[in-house]
């Protein structure tokens, strides 16, 4: 594993982090590589979404994105530049395995396989997830991952990631953010494939659960010991919106939907009684079938945990259409199958560009939550970040102090957690470059690195000395001290 070199000084005004600490940015592969058409690749489900009229904004794409597939090595020279030991990056299913089953496409594999090796080269960690989102459009047409199939034909494409990559890759995930897949791309149809069926959304769940497993049971008996596998949560922070007993059974509600779907099974075996309660109007979960707690139920070497803004929710008000400021895009079909009626309230305070509430609090609570919860698991913070109104300005610069001041007081957090006992082994920040942002297409930028999408020109942001000023030093300016432009 790379580390900071011994040689970085580390003021006293500086808070250390943990030795050995990654220090890492993360991107996906539909979000950045382009080449969407080239060396065999076949659509995904975000291709076909992007054609759907009116699904992304502008009609934008992820033909080109932010080009990478063409830049790698440029990319990871800017990456090694930065001073970070640790980058996490997904594979393109549809790159790997054209149709989602089959051999692997040894074109398609020599790309991770040079983007790995160039890593290496730079002293920086590979972090590979298997699955962001952007499923072959072939299984999405035989019934995508509401079919159990597709749970199945997961793990195989695991192993044949695992075969060309093993043993060079040391930290694998396999799933990014499944809340997500299941729920806003079969639940409100705000993303890929644009489903609205609170069924398929629960059946989704389950299969990426059962996908979790299955994958995980097949790359321990291909990778080495050393490997360390986990998997990419975004597990929602719920908060009542008063101390009542309807607010917190509210929050309850969510907080099962939103996070104990996945962590009950994948990390204590079973799914929770009141999450099965609490939606048997919807279905009676008869796709479960006898075996899939023990195989989701596979033991982890790391829990990585997405975090970018808290929920806050109150009881039902009775209103026929109640209030969801749950961030999660605006769509007539809720994401929330059995808590339709739950009311969602925007955080006060201040915003990112998307309308999310700067909250790092939240992120603070939920590795401690985590850390009591589960202390024999180790946690990466595998994203975390802001988008903003980016401009270049006329002297070539980009001056992001607001997203300075989110990444420092997030970090904070992380350290606050780590002095309080939680084991956090690392941190990637969301994203390195700007891209193709799902259904805000190119009008949301998230990277350090600006991206002249018209020309692929990459402009370091102010955001991105600082962060490389941390990751060099593995450690933190006091909080009284105003963050550095670079």
């Amino acid at each position: 594993m790379s580390v900071i070199p011994e040689s970085a000084p580390v003021a006293a005004a500086f808070r250390p982090f943990p030795a050995g600490f990654l220090w890492g940015t993360a991107t996906s592969a539909y979000q950045i590589e382009g080449a969407a058409a080239e060396d065999g690749r076949t659509p995904s489900v975000w291709d076909t979404f992007c054609r759907t009229p009116g699904a992304v904004h502008a009609g934008d794409t992820g033909d080109v994105a932010a080009d990478h597939y063409h830049r790698l090595r440029e990319d990871v020279e800017l990456m090694a530049g930065l001073g970070v030991n640790a980058y996490r990056f997904s594979v393109s299913w549809s790159r790997v395995q054209p149709t989602g089953r089959g051999p692997a496409l040894e074109r398609g594999l020599d790309f991770y396989r040079a983007l790995v090796d160039e890593l290496l080269g730079h002293g920086i960690e590979p972090a590979l997830t298997l699955y962001h989102w952007d499923l072959p459009q072939e299984l999405e047409d035989a019934g995508g991952w509401p079919a159990r199939e597709t749970a199945e034909r997961f793990a195989d494409y695991a192993a044949l990631v695992a075969g060309a990559l093993g043993d060079r890759v040391g930290v694998w995930t396999t799933l990014n953010e499944p809340w997500c897949s299941a729920f806003l791309g079969y639940g409100s149809g705000v993303h890929a494939p644009g489903r609205t069926d609170p069924v398929a959304a629960l059946r989704a769940a389950h299969h990426l659960n059962l996908g979790h497993g299955l994958a995980t049971s097949a790359l321990r008996s291909l990778l080495p010991d050393t490997a360390r596998l986990g998997v990419c949560l975004n597990l929602h922070v719920v908060r009542p919106a008063s101390d009542s007993a309807a607010d917190h059974d509210a929050a309850r509600r969510i907080d099962a939907l939103g996070s104990r779907i996945f962590t009950g099974p994948m990390l204590d075996g079973a799914y929770p009684e009141d999450l099965l309660a609490d939606t048997a109007a919807v279905t009676d979960w008869g796709f479960v079938a006898d075996g899939d707690a023990a195989t989701i139920h596979q033991p982890l070497d790391v829990l990585g945990l997405n975090y970018y803004t808290p929920t806050v929710v109150s009881a039902p008000t009775g209103a026929a259409e109640p209030a969801r400021a749950d961030g999660h895009g605006a769509s007539d079909h809720s994401p929330w199958p059995g808590a339709e009626d739950v009311t969602f309230h925007q955080p006060p305070g201040e915003r990112t560009a998307m309308g999310w509430a700067i909250d790092p609090s939240g992120l603070y609570d939920m590795l401690t939550r985590l850390s009591r919860e589960h202390p024999e698991l180790p946690l990466l913070v595998t994203e975390n970040g802001m988008a903003c109104d980016d401009t270049v300005d006329p002297a070539g610069a980009v001056r992001d102090s607001q997203r300075v001041a989110y990444v420092r007081d997030h970090l904070d957090a992380v350290h606050r957690a780590v002095t309080d006992g939680a084991d956090v082994r690392g941190y990637f920040l969301w994203s390195l470059m700007d891209n193709f942002e799902w259904a805000y297409g190119y009008d949301r930028r998230f990277g350090i690195v600006h991206v002249d999408f018209a020309t692929q020109r990459r402009v370091l942001k102010d955001s991105a000395r600082w962060y490389a000023t941390v990751a060099r030093a593995n450690g933190l300016p006091a909080s009284s001290q105003e963050p550095s432009d670079g």
